[in-house]
């Protein structure tokens, strides 16, 4: 995991219910010899997802990262939070293919994972799988820059 798509600092947050998934997310990151950002959280308090869906969108926005990880219990709320921010192109992964579409097809920049809904060895496989597909670019520019639009 060491290939992380732009070469650049791979940032990850998440709320209490995807510590768990965060943890081991990050640990295969730094052993596959990524650079990462952890903004929290690092126990198990409740908190509010929408502060460390902000914190990993400001992460981008100014540059301190290229890609992002957010884990909350289910993944829906984190995602809908991230996707608040018009530079956030953030996609709740289930599987492989969802993975690699959120690259191809979107340009996703930050992958979402619900840490009580999917396991380890399939959240580190879709990872690894985001971070090194590329984006295609061509009819599917248009469409995203419609993304960035709305917001």
């Amino acid at each position: 995991m060491g290939e992380n798509g732009k070469g650049g600092v791979v940032a990850m947050a998440c709320d209490h219910g995807g510590l768990a998934l965060k943890t081991v997310l990050k640990a295969a990151l730094l052993d596959g010899g990524a650079e990462v950002l952890d903004l929290g959280v690092n126990d198990a308090a409740s908190v509010d997802y929408p502060d460390y869906a902000d914190a990993l969108a400001a992460a981008i926005a100014d540059g301190r990262a290229s890609r992002g990880v957010l884990v909350c219990g289910s993944g829906i709320g984190i995602s809908i939070a991230a996707n608040r921010h018009a530079h956030i192109r953030a996609a709740l992964v289930h599987d492989a293919y969802g993975a690699r579409m959120s690259r191809r097809h979107n340009d996703a920049n930050v992958i979402v994972f619900g840490g009580r809904t999917i396991g380890d060895e399939v959240a580190k496989d879709c990872l690894e799988i985001f971070l090194a597909t590329p984006f295609e670019g061509g009819r599917h520019q248009r469409r995203v820059d419609k993304l960035g639009a709305k917001a």
